[in-house]
């Protein structure tokens, strides 16, 4: 163990039931370094990490912290060992104040909150966060939510960092400045562990990169003598190609025309405000945003799923020439209107897959209402499982078992959806969705928790879909893809658009500074 070394364990194993989660994983955090961890769905990053911030407490294996043995058993105990991690869901109160949120829980006798007023200010300035300590939760962006979870830690003192994908809903500007302050944490001595799918990222900002696959550790690089192929490789365990292929637009004609939707909820607040915009056939229309900016409502009032108060969205028939106007109507009135429209949703077990229900049974729910034999006649539907299982190496033991279940084994196509891993639902929908040939095929974070493999698989299903004449419209959380992968990028904030741009010639900066604008954008192609 190296005198530098904050964190080592030996021979960490984790299991849940049958799953490995970590097996005889070994792994080093020094003081003073940032350290990434990379893997695919499934490596077992994230339970090991519980394990380090005593969320889980592992099978078998050893913790050392400065070089002592330790029990974690509980997150108060990795606290008291100055070890604390920040979540991808937050866990704040919204009509406290951030320094309510952050000194809650302290067992500090009567609270003088203008005393940690001062002290968190102290904080701040140390390693140059921006946070007001007065402001209520409900009034706060992400980033400065994401700001009082680190201050929560710091303020309990915190030496350890664990941050989950912490930039998984940053801007480009916000994602600058939480490297600048993990970078001036990590020259004060702290150690830094970073989980994240995104490559470019680990790249420009740790020290050292720990790979695992399978729950097995395969190894640690340093960031400076690596690349993006080589780190595919080690958590793939084979070369992959990274390249989107995008082509041109091949005659595209519209067929969407959205014009001025507006979308009020019960409370009163406009969740879309005058949207308008237009969707071709044969292009990616990608929608940029901070998370909560209208995206949602906007694919869900399309699908026919929101009610909108004012506006229409005009469907171009490519086989009539007839059009539709489809506010407000069902999904059911929809499919009856002769529209070809394939949705995925955010929610993916909540709204797009029965959880309960197998993948056969799921893939039949698009044909329930053609009468009882649809339910009789399985083998159409078994069919198009079993293709979605082999095209998007989809882990089930059985096609006949609840979706819910899928987690691993061999690939079958009864076996419930929810035991599934969240990767896999999501190939499951996907591969539903584009089966029905839609005219206009909408997905909601299509990526959103796929490994890096997968999400190249899904990318390019999108593409073969553009190329056979398919208006695509993909809401994304990663910029570096969206201007990768689309073909124009309309950007919405608070339900309002703030620009539409070429993809093929705009920046992540350009998009970062459309997606915290205020007012009404102007539109450049």
């Amino acid at each position: 163990m190296g005198l530098n070394a904050a964190i080592e364990l030996k021979n960490i194993s984790k299991s849940f039931g049958s799953i490995i989660a970590n097996k005889d994983v070994c792994l080093t955090v020094n003081r003073g370094e940032i350290l990434s961890i990379l893997g695919e769905n499934g490596s077992g990053k994230t339970t090991l990490m519980n394990m380090i911030a005593g969320i889980y407490y592992p099978d078998h294996g050893q913790i050392f912290i400065d070089g002592k043995e330790v029990v974690i058993r509980s997150p108060k105990d990795a606290l008291d060992y100055k070890i604390g991690m920040v979540h991808q869901h937050f866990k704040l109160v919204d009509v406290f104040s951030a320094t309510e949120n952050i000194i809650l829980g302290l067992d500090e006798g009567k609270f003088n909150v203008k005393k940690s007023a001062e002290r968190i200010k102290k904080i701040s300035e140390q390693y140059g966060f921006d946070i007001d300590p007065n402001k209520k939760i409900y009034e706060m962006s992400v980033s400065e939510k994401q700001t009082v979870e680190i201050m929560k830690i710091l303020y309990r003192g915190a030496d350890v960092l664990i941050l989950d994908e912490p930039t998984a809903v940053l801007t480009p500007q916000e994602t600058d400045k939480l490297f600048a302050v993990l970078r001036s944490m990590r020259d004060d001595g702290k150690a830094i562990i970073i989980i994240t799918h995104k490559l470019h990222e680990v790249l420009s900002l740790s020290d050292r990169v720990s790979v695992l696959r399978k729950g097995e550790y395969i190894g640690t690089v340093n960031t400076a003598e690596t690349n993006e192929s080589e780190l595919t490789e080690m958590m793939v365990g084979k070369k992959i190609s990274l390249n989107i292929d995008r082509s041109d637009p091949v005659d595209p004609v519209d067929r969407l025309v959205v014009k001025d939707i507006s979308c009020i909820n019960r409370d009163g607040v406009k969740l879309l405000d005058d949207i308008s915009f237009t969707a071709r056939s044969g292009e990616i229309l990608g929608i940029a945003g901070i998370a909560g900016s209208g995206q949602r409502e906007l694919l869900e009032s399309i699908a026919g799923l929101q009610h909108l108060n004012s506006g229409e969205i005009m469907y171009n028939n490519p086989k009539t020439g007839g059009q539709a106007n489809l506010r407000d109507k069902t999904p059911m009135q929809i499919r009856e209107l002769g529209v070809r429209l394939s949705f995925v949703p955010e929610d993916r077990l909540g709204m797009g897959l029965v959880g309960n229900m197998d993948i056969v049974d799921n893939m039949m729910l698009r044909s329930y209402r053609k009468g009882k034999g649809a339910f009789l006649e399985r083998k159409k539907p078994k069919t198009l499982a079993e293709k979605v299982i082999s095209d998007l190496e989809v882990v089930t033991p059985s096609a006949n078992t609840p979706v819910r279940r899928l987690s691993g084994g061999t690939p079958s196509t009864s076996f419930p959806v929810r035991r599934m891993s969240g990767g896999n639902v999501q190939k499951v929908l996907v591969g539903r969705e584009i089966a029905q040939n839609p005219a206009v095929l909408m997905t909601a974070y299509a990526v959103r928790g796929l490994d890096i493999t997968t999400s190249y698989v899904i990318y390019n299903l999108l593409t073969e879909q553009k190329m056979k004449g398919v208006s695509v419209i993909y809401v994304g959380e990663d910029l570096d893809v969206l201007l990768e992968l689309c073909d124009r990028i309309l950007v919405i904030n608070s339900g309002k658009i703030t620009g539409l741009v070429d993809a093929r010639t705009s920046t992540k900066e350009e998009l970062g500074l459309l997606m915290t604008k205020t007012d009404g954008g102007e539109t450049h192609e």
